[in-house]
Formats: structure tokens, sequence, C-alpha cells
């Protein structure tokens, strides 16, 4: 039998970058991307900080995940009316606010990145994973973390590991589906083509009405790093949603992401005159591009629809280049259904260290999934078919 040992650590950058990788081929939010993350959060003291749990056997390293710590806030999923509520009730009794979490995953990711070596079979996985599950709990006791979650399993990761975290006692929570647009087609009209026709009209009216755009695809952002960061802090706070310090992006990110990442990380900017509009930065790999962020300047961007801009250059972008794949995360969920997206399902499974508060977190879960009381979410649910939801759009 395998004998394992694992350990957290630190800092990403303890763990050798070509053990990573091999645990986690072709990710473009490989290594050298976490890296990048961890060092803006230093450097800039803003942001969460990512550890890294590894396991290694008699070969070499096994299995590897971020790992960070945060007090989750009880009221993270509520939004709008109910999340004021929510904090007016968490000011009278404050100590019942937060819980500590140490969390699997990374709060610069939408999907829980644990990779194992290929060399495991599927019992080495679940031996490897157990040895994991037992350093992630002597973690979490010597932080004084009430609770052990993995954040963000993807459908075929959460089907892996499923079982295993059921028997260790974990329980799961809806989190926020992540938008994906597939692209079998040869060219952009392929694409349009495929929509109802009321959202090709609508997509067609708004390029004719853009106006003088200019798209420019830029690797590095020297000399644009602060505007950069402004548009997208102004589109953040623009979107009336509030998840806390899992949407905080350190200063700095952009910049070290782009260094980093070098040819991987490309920054799409939309230019009306001397002006940045907007800029979406794409992250690329062999078969996907993640749409990662996106920023723009209101009321410039709304004036020349550059969202219905930056959409259709994007598609052109994934298409010119043969990929197959456009990710579009977890916000705007009506638009992205309008304009073809399917929505991938995303599972948070977690564990309280007390036995009780697990049983009442587990109940309650399906009522606090994030994809349960994100609005947008539900407002786009309510919809049947994207025609439906072009007519509900234009009353």
């Amino acid at each position: 039998m395998t004998r394992f040992a694992a350990r957290v650590v630190e800092s990403i950058a303890e763990i050798a970058a070509a053990d990573w990788d091999a645990c986690l081929p072709g990710e473009a939010e490989d290594h050298a991307y976490f890296s990048a993350c961890d060092s803006a959060a230093v450097a800039s003291g803003v942001g969460l900080r990512c550890r890294a749990v590894i396991v290694t056997d008699c070969v070499g390293v096994a299995a590897v995940a971020p790992v960070f710590p945060f007090a989750y806030r009880l009221d993270t999923p509520l939004q709008g009316r109910v999340r004021r509520w929510a904090e007016a009730a968490f000011r009278v009794v404050p100590g019942l606010a937060a819980i500590r979490v140490l969390c699997v995953g990374s709060p610069y990711a939408e999907r829980c990145h644990l990779g194992f070596a290929a060399r495991l079979d599927a019992a080495a996985r679940a031996g490897a994973m157990a040895v994991l599950l037992t350093a992630l709990e002597t973690e979490a006791r010597a932080r004084g973390a009430h609770l052990v979650a993995f954040k963000d399993l993807a459908p075929r990761e959460d089907e892996e590991l499923a079982p295993m975290l059921r028997r260790a006692g974990f329980a799961s929570l809806g989190s926020l589906p992540v938008a994906t647009l597939d692209l079998p087609f040869v060219d952009a009209d392929g694409y349009l083509a495929s929509l109802s026709g009321a959202t090709r009209k609508d997509i067609r009216r708004k390029l004719a009405k853009a106006g003088s755009v200019r798209i420019e695809h830029r690797i590095g952002i020297a000399g644009l790093e602060d505007e950069i960061e402004t548009l997208y802090e102004a589109t953040r706070t623009r979107s009336g949603l509030d998840y806390g310090e899992l949407e905080v992006l350190p200063p700095g990110y952009f910049a070290a992401v782009a260094e980093a990442l070098g040819e991987r990380a490309v920054f799409a900017l939309y230019w009306v005159g001397d002006t940045l509009a907007a800029f979406n930065l794409l992250l690329v790999e062999s078969d996907r591009v993640i749409d990662k962020f996106l920023g723009m300047r209101y009321p410039l961007a709304r004036n020349h629809n550059l969202y219905a801009v930056s959409w259709m250059a994007n598609v052109r972008f994934c298409l010119e280049r043969a990929v197959s794949e456009l990710q579009t995360g977890q916000t705007a969920y009506a638009s992205k259904l309008r304009f073809g997206s399917r929505l991938v399902p995303s599972t948070i499974r977690f564990r309280h260290h007390n036995r009780l508060v697990q049983c009442l977190l587990a109940g309650l879960g399906p009522w606090l999934s994030f994809d349960h009381l994100d609005p947008q979410l539900a407002s786009s649910r309510t919809a049947s078919s994207p025609d439906q939801m072009d007519r509900e759009r234009a009353d």
C-alpha cells in the first residue's frame, strides 16, 4: 500500500512549479498564476492570501491544492434588502456573524484546483485524499477554524470526491454556476445563427450603433495598470452584488498576472478616441479561453454598447484560434444565457467541527446556497426561453 504524507505550507511558492503543474496540466490558472495573486496580496496587504496543501509519496508530489483561511460571513450569499436585514441582525449579535473557515480552492479562481499526479490510480487518489483531509483538519484546529470547505468543485471533480467527502461527514451547498459558451462554429456568422432571432437582431443592432471603437489585444499593460484597476473597481461596485472578501482583488493583481503568464494573459482593450473605455482580461488555454475580468467606463461604455462589442470580439478571438469554449464566469447570467451560454454547476462541500452546528448548516444548505440566492441567477431562471428573456428585457 502506498504511504502518503501531507502538510499545509505557507505559500504556493514553496512547491516547485513543475510539480504543481504536473498535477494540474494545461491550466491557465497554474502555479505562476496563483503565485502572482499571492505576491500582489502580500505586496499590497489587501486581499486574501493563499497557502497550499501538498501530498507526497515515495515518488514525489502526489496531490496539490491552494488553501486559504478567512472569516466567512453567514450573510455572504444574501443580496439586496435581505442582506441589509441580516447586517442589522448581526450588529445586535456580532459573535454570530462569521465562521472561521479553512477553504480548499482560491478566491481568485472559479473552480477548486485540486489536482493529483497522473500516476495515481483511483485507489491511490482515495488514499491521498484521506491523508489530505487529515492535514486540513490539523491545520484548521491550529488556526482556530470552525469549518473546512472545498470551494467551487466542478461537476467532474465533485463526482469523484463526493463519496469520499460524504463518508468524512461533509455536506454540500450550491455555489454560483459558471457560464460557459460552446463554440462549435467556423465563424461569427455561424455563432449568431445559433441564437434566437430576437437576440441575433439585438446584437447586430448594438454593433451597428456602437460607433467608432478601436479594439486592441495586448500582452502586458505597462502604463495602463492604474487605469485598468480603476475600471475594474468601478464595474464591480456598480454591479450591486457584494460577496465580501471573495471578490476583492489586491492592488497590482492585473500587472502581476500579466507579467507571470505572458502570452497566456491577453488584455482586450476598447478605445473610444484616446480614452480607454473598457477592458477584458482573457486567460488563454489550448482549447478554452477564460473571460476573467471585465472593466468599463460609464456612461461611455453604455453609449457605445461595449458589452455586446466585447462579447462578439471575444467570440471572434476564440474562433480565430480554433478554441471551442469561452468561459465567462459567475455574474450577469441573464445576458450570458441570452447569448447562448450554458451554466455549469458548482458545488461547495463543507464540514463544521461541531456536529450539532454541522447538522444545522446542512439543513439550511438549500436556503443558503449561492445559486439559490443570487438575484441575477434567480431572474434568469424565470425565463423559459431566450425569446422570453428578450421580451422581458425589452419591457
